[in-house]
């Protein structure tokens, strides 16, 4: 599974991925600033990439839609209050948890992280 961090999420989780062997890329790094969350979700299932954010309601909402408008997104990730912003490596762990779970991807789905690894 390939990832997509959006702008709010820090550049460094994309790099901690990346040593965890995680094909992992952030909008920081891509320089696709301050466009809409629609369009970052659209240029990230063109990329066949699942979206992280901690943009809870907005990336809901999305998904919703395609849901309504029958399309399809590469997935959405969403990084709760729960987990700090600065808490990169602990982020950077619960993402790649996920790509172990799911390695064919995430296609029109959503995944809420925890702090906690869950069980396998």
């Amino acid at each position: 599974m390939k990832i997509y961090l959006d702008e709010n999420l820090s550049a460094e989780i994309a790099r901690l991925l990346r040593g965890m062997g995680v094909d992992a890329v952030s909008v920081r790094e891509t320089e696709r600033y301050e466009i809409t969350d629609r369009a970052q979700l659209v240029m990230a299932t063109a990329d066949d990439r699942a979206i992280v954010t901690r943009d809870v309601v907005d990336f809901l909402a999305l998904s919703r839609q395609a849901i309504a408008a029958n399309t399809e997104h590469a997935g959405i990730i969403i990084v709760p209050a729960s987990l700090r912003g600065d808490e990169f490596q602990l982020i950077a762990d619960r993402i790649h948890d996920v790509t172990r779970r799911y390695p064919q991807g995430l296609r029109g789905s959503v995944i809420f992280l925890s702090r906690e690894a869950s069980a396998e």
